[in-house]
């Protein structure tokens, strides 16, 4: 039996997204320890670090957006619930926050506290805000969402 090429394509992009979609968070989330570091001890190597982990997770970031990007708007109407799409707009405005957090890490390391801080902050409470109400939402059959 032939698979359907989009079918086939469909599946790639799935798992790729699934591989990468994780990535991010993790990024950002020692960006965010990074930053809480360097705003309690002031070594510079901890803002440095923090930049680089913030730079490293929006270059892997975007991947997995342009695919969800594509599945969530031009994909089946079944596969874009409310869920999904909720998933979707919390990460990019993440994502955009993120960029925005990459400019102020850019600065001098005395210039980054706040700023850096709260927007770290706010990338790591949106993505997780966004995986935890997907995991909520979404039905599962037997420990495979279906």
């Amino acid at each position: 039996m032939q698979t359907h090429p989009n079918s086939t394509c469909r599946k790639i992009a799935t798992a790729l997204y699934e591989l990468l979609n994780p990535i991010p968070l993790g990024f950002f989330v020692a960006a965010w320890i990074f930053d809480i570091l360097y705003m309690k001890t002031f070594i510079n190597m901890w803002t440095d670090a923090a930049n680089w982990l913030i730079v490293l997770g929006l270059l892997i970031a975007v991947i997995p957006r342009l695919i969800n990007l594509i599945q969530v708007w031009s994909g089946p109407k079944s596969f874009a619930d409310s869920a999904v799409k909720l998933h979707f707009w919390l990460n990019l405005v993440a994502v955009i926050l993120a960029i925005f957090n990459a400019f102020i890490h850019s600065r001098d390391a005395y210039a980054v506290v706040p700023a850096g801080v709260i927007l770290s902050t706010g990338v790591v409470v949106l993505m997780l805000l966004a995986n935890v109400q997907l995991a909520l939402r979404l039905p599962v059959a037997g420990g495979a969402i279906r």
